[in-house]
């Protein structure tokens, strides 16, 4: 089996079909990966993600709006095509097992909550700390030994 884990934010909101009598959830995840070229320059990759959650179990649906940060996990399929041109081309589709919501622009002070394809839900109780900061203690107020380690 080969399981593709994506995270990354919603192209655009996400639309619930009903393809023979059972559920799909349908939306696009992009992850943009920075990095330098030969040159030095800094220069940005967008992957786009098209995935497919097939669920009986809608109750995510109205969380998953553009720009919400996700996190997806599933079985990887590409598609190639050919273009109207002529030319060929590929698509990453995504079979949803699990799909959780990490945050984002979109974040509203919900925590998150993840749902996977056994139909069952649960949500993070860990606190979002997308807007707060987290206090680091300077070095002079360690006071446990550096050479005591657990292992």
């Amino acid at each position: 089996m080969i399981k593709l884990q994506v995270i990354g934010n919603l192209g655009k909101d996400c639309v619930v079909n009903n393809v023979n009598g059972k559920n799909v959830i349908n939306f696009s995840v992009a992850h943009t990966e920075r990095y330098k070229d030969s040159q030095g320059q800094q220069k940005d990759k967008t992957t786009w993600v098209e995935c497919a959650y097939w669920t009986e179990r809608t109750g995510i649906a109205p969380y998953l709006k553009k720009g919400q940060t996700v996190y997806v996990e599933g079985t990887p399929d590409v598609r190639t095509y050919q273009t109207q041109d002529g030319k060929q081309g590929a698509s990453l589709s995504l079979r949803v097992l699990s799909v959780q919501l990490v945050g984002g622009r979109s974040d509203s002070g919900n925590n998150g909550g993840s749902y996977n394809n056994g139909g069952q839900q649960s949500y993070n109780q860990q606190p979002s700390y997308n807007n707060q900061q987290v206090a680091t203690p300077a070095a002079a107020d360690i006071t446990e030994p550096l050479d005591d380690l657990p292992f």
